[in-house]
């Protein structure tokens, strides 16, 4: 009877007990939760960017609140973030041109020309990063009123690139209508 008790109290716990704090995606980790300017941001969804048979990074969307459409996603108010982890050795070189081919296929012509200032921007400041290695963490993140904060494993690098709507034209890599991963744009809202 003792046991019967026993076993009650610590199902009781194990129950009681919160829910791990973090999605698994390959080698990568993303926290539930992430603070952005004071505001709380969730993990929409997190995937793997896959070209050709080659795991890239693994990546998170966190958001003021779940969603599952692109067009939610793109237009949410307030703080946002990409969560990139590398899973494989990348140049900061090769990683500013696929982000720019990204970029530049899911933005019209008019936004391109608009933003190309800011691209290049983007692009000189991932120059910096010289060879990255597997496993680097990089967030891209929006800051309301300051704009696209970048860091690499905790540290920020280059100053902010203004403006909101440059960051949700750039969110479009992975959310626009030619995504450079469908799978992962699935995932990234929540899909499997």
């Amino acid at each position: 009877m003792k046991s019967f008790a026993r076993s009650l109290i610590l199902a009781a716990a194990v129950a009681a007990m919160p829910a791990l704090a973090a999605v698994q995606v390959k080698s990568a980790k993303f926290e539930d939760n992430l603070q952005v300017a004071g505001q709380n941001l969730v993990l929409n969804g997190a995937g793997v960017r896959v070209k050709i048979i080659v795991d890239v990074y693994a990546a998170g969307l966190y958001l003021p609140s779940k969603v599952s459409s692109e067009g939610k996603a793109l237009n949410t108010a307030g703080a946002k973030s990409m969560q990139i982890v590398l899973l494989r050795e990348l140049t900061g070189e090769k990683f500013a041109e696929a982000m720019i081919d990204g970029f530049k296929a899911n933005n019209s012509d008019a936004d391109i020309a608009k933003f190309q200032p800011k691209l290049d921007q983007l692009r000189n400041l991932m120059l910096t990063f010289g060879t990255v290695k597997e496993g680097t963490v990089i967030h891209m993140t929006s800051v309301p009123g300051v704009g696209l904060r970048v860091s690499v494993n905790g540290q920020q690098k280059g100053s902010e690139i203004s403006g909101d709507d440059f960051y949700k034209a750039m969110l479009k890599i992975w959310l626009g209508e030619k995504p450079v991963d469908s799978d992962l744009k699935s995932a990234l809202l929540g899909g499997n």
